[in-house]
């Protein structure tokens, strides 16, 4: 009997990642925000939560979170091709120095 060469892991842990990750709109967006926005992006913002189709998108600076909510409509556009009914409707940009809703106590 001949002995089968090992088949690559990556297509087996992908798939078993993709089953393992919670289906919600916000883990759908962070899984295809990197590839959907490019590199230099997904770098500079990341989205961080999602309520009623508004997606918060935590940025590194003021002046990413302003320059992308002027992009909004085409990060819209690409996350909706993307998505599909997951994709959010509408995106909130906000940067580091920004208030989450989180109170110092």
């Amino acid at each position: 009997m001949r002995r089968r060469a090992p088949r690559p892991a990556a297509a087996g842990l992908r798939a078993a990642l993709e089953r393992a990750a919670p289906q919600t709109p916000l883990a759908a967006v962070q899984a295809a925000w990197g590839e959907t926005v490019g590199e230099q992006l997904a770098k500079a913002a990341q989205p961080v939560a999602e309520r009623d189709g508004e997606l918060t998108v935590r940025c590194e600076s003021a002046v990413w979170a302003q320059e992308l909510d002027l992009m909004q409509a085409r990060i819209l556009s690409l996350l909706e091709e993307r998505l599909g009914e997951l994709a959010p409707r509408a995106l909130r940009f906000r940067s580091d120095g920004d208030d989450f809703g989180h109170k110092n106590a």
